[in-house]
């Protein structure tokens, strides 16, 4: 991990986000204070799995049953 002051990693801000890119740590600093890091962004993939709340989901056997005259009226104001 190295460490750049303001200044540079403005001039270089291309050089240290392709850095970052390939897993470089980098840690920028004011007045030689560590202020912020850049570091690389690592994208986790969320498996998905079908079927999951199989048997815990209930579907009314008239859920696309039309809606009654006075309820669609309401809607439609």
């Amino acid at each position: 991990m190295r460490t750049v002051n303001i200044h540079e990693a403005k001039t270089h801000l291309s050089k240290l986000i392709e850095a970052a890119a390939h897993g470089e740590e980098t840690i920028i600093a004011k007045a030689g204070k560590p202020t912020a890091m850049l570091i690389p962004i690592t994208a986790t993939k969320i498996k998905r799995r079908f079927g999951g709340l199989k048997g815990q989901v209930k579907i009314a056997d008239d859920f696309d049953k039309p809606l009654p005259d006075n309820m669609i009226s309401d809607f439609e104001g």
